[in-house]
């Protein structure tokens, strides 16, 4: 005879632990709340895949006990390997390149004054990079006038864009020539892997930073350039919203945000205004430039 289950208490498919529809909602609600991060229905078989990993390292036998475990508050380290569980982070060199074009003829209008860019969804290092190296070609020098800050929620990924190796399939895309200019190929035990030349890691500074936090200490700006690339696409839009509106005022008034190719911020025409190819430019520009 089947079992009778209660209504939001439906069993998931049969898994090595139990998991039942309760316990992904309070997953869904968990995280919202620590990262903004709104968990679509059709997340339920990555969260549990990802979490299981953590109930076998903590020897926990279910996602009740787990999750009980977050909810004592007491655990930060716990809370952010759980974050970084969550957090999909998929991102290329030259991404969206369109926006690399656009972003060196702004530079070079840039005159008399250090440059700051800020990098708020770094992941693994790779967009970060790109920035330092469009950088590099525009200025065509190797020490730009060029300040980035490269933020990323995860701390893990960002330790693989502090360390600037990566194997070689990573950069199979790029010009030979931006190969060997901005990329020195390894040997030995370190054959089939490529470093970012030391010269770009020093353009960049890399930090923690959550972006539903009150406040973020470690960022100051004003910045001349912001990238913000397909991480708002994980926010309701009213968390949205509340991002940008922190967003504007460390935005230069002629400065530039640039966004992923998915993602529109017209229910923020107040805050931002669109220049087409999800660049964004703040919506009080030409009143402050002309003021």
């Amino acid at each position: 005879m089947a079992r009778a289950v209660p209504d939001g208490d439906k069993l998931l498919p049969h898994r090595e632990f139990h998991f039942t529809s309760a316990d992904f909602e309070r997953v869904r609600k968990l995280i919202y709340a620590q990262a903004g991060i709104s968990l679509a229905p059709i997340k339920q078989d990555m969260v549990y895949s990802r979490l299981a990993r953590r109930l076998r390292a903590l020897g926990m036998a279910s996602f009740d006990q787990y999750l009980a475990y977050l909810e004592e508050g007491t655990h930060e380290n716990e809370w952010e390997t759980f974050v970084n569980a969550l957090t999909t982070n998929l991102t290329s060199f030259f991404r969206e390149g369109h926006h690399f074009e656009m972003l060196q003829r702004q530079l070079l209008g840039i005159t008399h004054r250090p440059i700051k860019i800020w990098c708020s969804a770094a992941s693994t290092g790779e967009e970060p990079y790109t920035l330092a190296i469009t950088a590099c070609e525009a200025f065509g020098s190797l020490t730009p006038p060029v300040q980035i800050v490269a933020s990323d929620i995860d701390t893990n990924v960002l330790k693989t864009a502090q360390r600037g190796v990566y194997p070689v399939e990573r950069v199979e895309r790029l010009h030979p020539d931006r190969l060997r200019s901005f990329f020195l190929k390894g040997a030995g035990d370190q054959a089939g892997y490529v470093r970012v030349r030391p010269e770009l890691q020093k353009l960049l500074t890399f930090t923690q930073v959550n972006l539903l936090d009150a406040g973020w200490p470690h960022i100051k700006g004003p910045f001349d350039v912001m990238f913000c690339r397909n991480v708002m696409i994980y926010f309701d839009k009213p968390t949205q919203y509340q991002i940008l509106k922190k967003f504007a005022p460390l935005l230069m008034p002629d400065g530039l945000l640039y966004a992923g190719h998915s993602e529109s911020f017209l229910h923020a025409a107040d805050l931002f205004h669109s220049l087409g190819r999800t660049v964004y430019e703040r919506a009080d520009r030409h009143k402050r430039v002309t003021a």
